[in-house]
């Protein structure tokens, strides 16, 4: 890619990874990522905020000189993580008189996973500025916006939020700003099912500060540009929301079609009472797109066959990482069948710690599902309705 310009004296520099489709050995990448880096020119001093993933160093260096980038003054590293920092050791010998602009907790991860000499780290607090001559760069703290370091920088001449990962979307595009809302909501939506729902508690409580900024652009880490800010507020306001929606997720494993009988039965019999419902067939299912699944339902199915004494490995796996994510579904329930016993019932609802559901009446039956199974999947079908019905989803 090349370097471009979002306002005078304010530019992307930073790298588009077309090709990436796995992050931190977890996350599916279907549309690939870029990582994001900016530099202001103010008339006085220069700031690159943020630098990129290690694997683009060439390309992000490549974008320094082709600006004609002599001096930097400070690095602001919003966030210690290598995807946004991981270039950084790289940039401090290149520019030695540089400073890096970072909170406290930021310093101490950059000297830990980076060897950075904490001499060149100068400590920002929140709401403190830094004058860069005719610009001003302002820095938001904003802990536990995904990683405890986490801060915002904003500069109010230009109404440019530099947001870190709050925002943003991987997203791989030639576009420097949102050309397709559509495409982008549904990119954005998986981020946040991804990474950011874990913290939605947090999001809450930043988002009236951002709300305040007079802000023209949002620039985040991955993903193209804001330059209709309020598009995402919106969206993340929804998101974050204690609100949920008449919908029910199922998941599940089946090894001899008993569980997707299971399964595919209840989504039937909820879907006949009204429930918008989505199917998940872990085995072959996209973890982002049940993660986007699990954004806005009122009701989590977990769906599993008995191998030995539990639930199937590849639902624990999935359960795991549901209450890892913490959506806020308000009921839960388990399906299934076994042979000879176990205790996979028990399992599934002990490792959903993090959601703390109402969990309604299991339907875990012996062998093939026959008419007494299907009787007690309308029985839960019918409760879930219910619970629904009491809080008000239906319209």
């Amino acid at each position: 890619m090349t370097v471009r310009e979002i306002v005078p004296d304010v530019y992307w520099v930073g790298a588009v990874d077309w090709d990436r489709r796995l992050f931190d050995a977890l996350i599916p990448l279907p549309n690939g990522t870029s990582y994001n880096s900016y530099v202001v020119k103010g008339s006085e001093k220069t700031v690159l905020v943020d630098t990129v993933d290690p694997s683009k160093e060439f390309e992000f260096i490549c974008n320094l000189v082709k600006l004609g980038i002599e001096t930097v003054d400070y690095i602001v590293v919003n966030h210690a993580e290598q995807d946004h920092s991981g270039t950084l050791p790289m940039i401090l010998e290149l520019f030695p008189a540089a400073s890096i602009l970072c909170s406290e907790k930021c310093r101490d991860l950059l000297v830990k996973m980076l060897e950075i000499d904490p001499g060149r780290c100068r400590v920002v607090k929140d709401r403190e500025t830094v004058s860069l001559g005719n610009k001003t760069i302002e820095f938001i703290m904003a802990p536990w916006v995904h990683w405890p370091e986490t801060m915002l920088s904003y500069v109010k001449e230009d109404r440019i939020l530099f947001s870190c990962d709050l925002f943003g979307s991987h997203f791989a595009t030639g576009d420097l700003f949102v050309s397709d809302e559509k495409a982008i909501y549904i990119a954005a939506k998986r981020y946040y099912a991804e990474i950011m729902m874990p913290f939605r508690s947090t999001i809450k409580g930043h988002m009236d500060t951002v709300g305040a900024l007079d802000i023209g652009i949002i620039a985040p880490s991955h993903g193209p540009l804001h330059t209709s800010p309020g598009f995402i507020l919106d969206a993340y306001r929804d998101w974050i929301s204690d609100e949920v929606k008449n919908e029910a997720v199922i998941c599940y494993v089946s090894m001899h079609g008993s569980t997707q009988k299971m399964a595919e039965y209840l989504a039937g019999a909820l879907i006949e009472r009204g429930i918008s419902v989505k199917l998940y067939n872990v085995i072959v299912t996209d973890i982002g797109d049940l993660a986007m699944g699990l954004v806005d339902a009122a009701t989590i199915v977990i769906g599993s066959p008995t191998v030995l004494f539990g639930p199937h490995p590849k639902i624990v796996y999935t359960t795991y990482v549901a209450n890892l994510i913490r959506p806020k579904a308000r009921f839960a329930s388990v399906i299934g069948s076994f042979g000879w016993g176990g205790k996979t019932v028990d399992t599934i609802a002990g490792m959903l710690t993090h959601i703390k559901p109402e969990l309604l009446e299991p339907v875990y039956h012996a062998g093939t599902p026959g008419n007494q199974t299907l009787q007690d999947l309308d029985r839960l079908a019918d409760d879930i309705a219910q619970k629904h019905r009491e809080a008000g989803l239906f319209t």
